[in-house]
């Protein structure tokens, strides 16, 4: 049983991180890390999320669901920064764990992190291949077959049934050959694409604030006497109900947008990349996170008082942004097609950090025995982990191009979630442990901040529902199964 929860040296770890001859390449600065971050929040949360949170739960009071949400995601964040500065080796969450609570706990989040990373790209690449339709049909009149761009599980109105979706694989294999040719090729794709995306909604939210009508933001919350809603697929949304008005329908509606931050963790898979990353590291974390926050404040803002809360429910669906645009910014129409760009551009940015992030995370457990080495084996040119970026393409392929993103959508967010805890109850463990261990950044308030932390997360964890719970326990055991029969027998940490 003590094997179970041995400790991966400090010592160790630290060795790791200064070998920068045999280890991946250190090419990042600070401004990559902070494109890298945005890059993987600013995607389909901005632009779906917030319609979805306002127009079901909170009204206008969607900026106040945000500033919620971002309070939780900025109490694990500093947790994370700590252990960025302190540990600056690739693996994120899983290796903080190693280090402070035993293999058994770190086994557990490394394999959970692939519902974040690998399910996370999978979704994305599936609403990827539905805008991309969205953009062809509205520059040239043409769009992919139905059948080659949905899975088998999904109809058309018309009875048409989906085959594989062609081009979420085709984004996901242009993503994997870029990241195989090296993370600072990469990283410049990253920093146009998230200057593209950010200038679009920086260009949405000055031209859209003059179409602002003060009667949409009147009341600001939900009242209970709102009556009800039928959404564009046939869902009825009643007001009166408790999680659909006033501030239990803004609690709620932080629940939801809290995944639209999903992804500033990824900053801390690339901490082995990175130049000088004791500084580096919080930097990326803390900043992305920040101007993050204060886009999706002025965002929901002006996205509110452009259109009645109700139309996000009624007529403008997942398109809820482009639907504004085209009713009420009249003269601005032009301005729906570039959202849709940079909606494309942020699934992309997206989807090219999780892939990264998820073969990190692999790289730093095969380098510990507990998957095979095929996992950190890197390129002899570009050092990349070139045939773990392989591997998942074809893993995430698979979900992308035969599974609904309904299916995989939500596994994502309960990966996160664990991931958040487990960080926020390392910083405490090694606080106790190595108190004297040098820290370039050092998280305020313990153990009030982590604290907090956990009990945010493990609120959003409850909150999910018990069909993710099930998906979560079956891929748990599937993971238990493949470390008892090979992680134990293989584990460096195991033989010190």
């Amino acid at each position: 049983m003590g094997k179970l929860f041995v400790k991966k040296p400090l010592s160790l770890l630290l060795a790791e991180a200064n070998d920068t001859e045999k280890g991946l390449k250190r090419t990042l600065g600070a401004g990559s890390l902070i494109a890298l971050g945005i890059g993987a929040i600013i995607g389909a949360g901005l632009f779906v999320r917030t319609a979805a949170a306002a127009g079901q739960h909170a009204g206008p009071a969607v900026v106040f669901s945000f500033i919620i949400a971002a309070i939780g995601c900025a109490l694990a964040g500093l947790c994370y920064a700590e252990f960025a500065s302190m540990i600056p080796i690739a693996g994120s969450a899983y290796t903080y764990s190693y280090a402070t609570m035993g293999e058994f706990i770190a086994w557990i989040i490394g394999w959970d992190l692939v519902l974040e990373y690998a399910l996370g790209a999978a979704t994305v690449a599936i609403g990827w291949s539905q805008y991309l339709n969205k953009l062809l049909g509205k520059l040239c009149g043409f769009t992919i077959p139905y059948q080659w761009a949905h899975s088998p599980f999904e109809t058309s109105d018309a009875g048409v049934h989906g085959i594989m979706n062609l081009p979420a694989v085709f984004i996901l294999l242009l993503l994997t050959l870029l990241l195989i040719r090296g993370i600072e090729g990469s990283a410049i794709v990253n920093n146009i694409i998230v200057i593209t995306k950010v200038a679009i909604v920086i260009l949405l939210i000055i031209l859209g604030w003059q179409f602002i009508n003060p009667a949409n933001h009147t009341p600001f919350t939900i009242p209970a006497d709102a009556g009800s809603v039928t959404m564009h697929n046939g869902t009825v949304i009643n007001y009166a109900d408790f999680w659909y008005h006033g501030i239990p329908g803004v609690l709620r509606g932080a629940g939801v947008v809290f995944f639209a931050f999903i992804g500033f963790d990824a900053v801390s898979t690339a901490a082995q990349e990175t130049k000088n990353p004791k500084r580096n590291m919080p930097i990326g974390i803390l900043v992305s996170l920040a101007v993050c926050t204060l886009l999706y404040i002025l965002f929901s803002y002006v996205l509110t008082g452009i259109a009645p809360y109700k139309d996000f429910l009624k007529e403008g669906g997942e398109a809820s942004v482009a639907y504004a645009i085209d009713k009420y910014m009249i003269g601005y129409s032009w301005l729906s097609t570039f959202v849709t760009i940079a909606i494309l551009a942020g699934f992309s940015s997206v989807i090219l950090v999780m892939l990264l992030g998820q073969t990190r995370v692999f790289y730093s457990m095969s380098n510990d025995g507990l998957v095979p080495k095929v996992f950190s084996k890197l390129h002899p040119k570009y050092r990349t982990p070139y045939r773990s970026q392989a591997m998942f393409f074809v893993f995430v392929s698979i979900f992308a191009a035969f599974v609904p993103d309904s299916v995989v959508g939500d596994m994502t967010s309960i990966g996160t979630l664990f991931a958040f805890v487990l960080v926020c109850l390392g910083v405490m463990v090694m606080r106790k442990t190595n108190p004297d261990q040098p820290r370039e950044f050092k998280t305020p308030w313990v153990p009030f901040v982590p604290v907090v932390g956990i009990l945010f997360c493990v609120t959003m964890i409850v909150s999910l529902g018990w069909e993710n719970w099930t998906r979560l326990i079956v891929w748990l055991l599937i993971g238990f199964l493949i470390y008892f029969g090979y992680s134990v027998k293989n584990s460096k940490a195991r033989k010190l």
